[in-house]
C-alpha cells in the first residue's frame, strides 16, 4: 500500500506506472459518502456495547464494554477507510487509470485510453446527491462502460474529463 501519487523535485506529480512523456492532469477519489458502511460499522458496536451499562448501572465492570465496542468499531472502520483512501482515479493526458483497493494487500488497475472514449455522462441522485455534492459518472467506450459511483463534485470531474478527452482526440488528429 505505497503512495500512489508522489511529488518529485521538479514540482511535477508522478505515479506508479507512469509512461515517459505522460502528464498527470488530475487525481480524484470517491466521496466520503462511499464510506457510510464503515461509519455504520463504527457506530453499531459502540451503541450495542453501551446498552448493558445503561441497563445494569450498578455493575461497574460493564462500563468497560463500550471501550471494547469502540475498539472493534475502529478496527472495522479502519478497514473501510483503507479501501476508500487507496481507491483512486488518475487522469493523464493519455488515459484514465482506476486503482481499486481490494482488501489490505490486493488491488485492481484498469487503464482506459482517452482517445477510445465515446461519451461521458453524470448523474446526481436526487436530494442527498445535491446536498452532499456526489453522483455517478459513466464513461462509455466501444468495449463497455466504466461506471464510477459516489464521485465528489461529479459536475466538475465531468467537465475536466470532457476537456481531457477532447484534448486527447485533437492531439491524435494532429498527429495523423
Amino acid at each position: 500500500m505505497g503512495k500512489k501519487v508522489v511529488k518529485n523535485t521538479e514540482s511535477q506529480f508522478t505515479f506508479e506506472g507512469q509512461r515517459d512523456g505522460e502528464k498527470l492532469l488530475f487525481v480524484f477519489r470517491r466521496h466520503m459518502i462511499a464510506m457510510r458502511k464503515g461509519f455504520y460499522l463504527l457506530l453499531i458496536p459502540v451503541v450495542v456495547t453501551s446498552l448493558p451499562p445503561l441497563i445494569w448501572s450498578y455493575n461497574l465492570e460493564l462500563f468497560l464494554l463500550p471501550i471494547a465496542g469502540l475498539i472493534i468499531g475502529l478496527m472495522l472502520f479502519f478497514y473501510h477507510f483503507i479501501l476508500w483512501y487507496f481507491t483512486i482515479y488518475i487522469v493523464t493526458d493519455q488515459r484514465i487509470r482506476q486503482v481499486t483497493q481490494r482488501g489490505f494487500f490486493g488491488k485492481d488497475v484498469i487503464d482506459l485510453r482517452l482517445s477510445k472514449i465515446q461519451n461521458i455522462s453524470y448523474n446526481i441522485p436526487g436530494f442527498s446527491g445535491e446536498v452532499f455534492k456526489f453522483g455517478t459518472i459513466v464513461i462509455q467506450t466501444f468495449v463497455g462502460d466504466l461506471v464510477i459511483h459516489n464521485v465528489e463534485h461529479p459536475d466538475e470531474i465531468y467537465n475536466k474529463l470532457q476537456d481531457a478527452t477532447n484534448d486527447a482526440i485533437e492531439g491524435q488528429v494532429d498527429n495523423e
